[in-house]
């Protein structure tokens, strides 16, 4: 290609990709207010920014993709692990993290600045970010443990979807609970769905609050197939 050419050619597409940009960009700015469900910004909201902000929770923490990488992103937290999750977190996190080997400082919120946070983690939770930045995902080593090759069972399936963000299993999930490798030696399915409803009534000094949201075909074959986790076998 002449040297002519080879300068229209990348004209040309400079130009194209500058006018796709913009592009993109005014129409992203259009549609602001609908993405970030702008009328739910409220004072509570602004106040949890502050207390975010206050607690420098950007030092460990990204959101919607900045700050830094040593904790979890915290963009879909509240989706992950709820109010009441986020409360003991916060409140708690030297019993919460106690076996982990990431640990997290007590920050001293009050209950005030707790319900502010929460607030805030919802209202960025509920962003319409094209899953930006990708969250918390079950790995392989977890999917291959789960499904020994097969298609999930109906309980692994309920416990990818409903406990991996916060408990793991073969090595992979969350680190907020504990893991689940063996959990059948300890408790058979019934007791561990009652330990899901009422966690207190099985052991007294769970930190778990009640699972909300699941239906009750759902928590019993969690049951079943968390029973079957035996000596660190497969009980898909």
């Amino acid at each position: 290609m002449a040297n002519k050419g080879a300068f229209y050619l990348f004209l040309i597409g400079t130009l194209s990709s500058l006018v796709l940009f913009l592009g993109l960009t005014w129409d992203t700015h259009r549609q602001v207010d609908a993405l970030t469900n702008a009328e739910k910004l409220d004072d509570q909201v602004v106040a949890g920014k502050r207390v975010w902000e206050k607690k420098n929770c950007n030092n460990c923490h990204t959101i919607l993709g900045f700050g830094v990488y040593y904790a979890p992103d915290l963009t879909r937290v509240y989706q992950r692990i709820g109010e009441n999750g986020i409360r003991l977190v916060v409140m708690e996190p030297e019993r919460v993290y106690a076996d982990s080997f990431r640990k997290m400082p007590n920050l001293g919120l009050t209950e005030q600045e707790v319900a502010d946070l929460t607030a805030f983690l919802e209202w960025t939770g509920n962003i319409d970010n094209n899953e930006w930045p990708p969250q918390d995902r079950p790995g392989k080593r977890a999917e291959r443990r789960l499904s020994a090759g097969f298609t999930l069972s109906a309980g692994a399936a309920a416990f990818q979807t409903n406990c991996m963000n916060c408990h793991a299993i073969g090595g992979a999930g969350g680190s907020i609970g504990p893991a689940f490798d063996n959990l059948g030696d300890k408790y058979r399915a019934e007791e561990i769905f009652r330990y899901s409803r009422d966690p207190r009534s099985i052991d007294p000094d769970s930190l778990m609050m009640p699972v909300t949201g699941v239906a009750e075909e759902d928590l019993r074959a969690i049951g079943g197939f968390l029973a079957g986790q035996k000596g660190g076998g497969n009980g898909n």
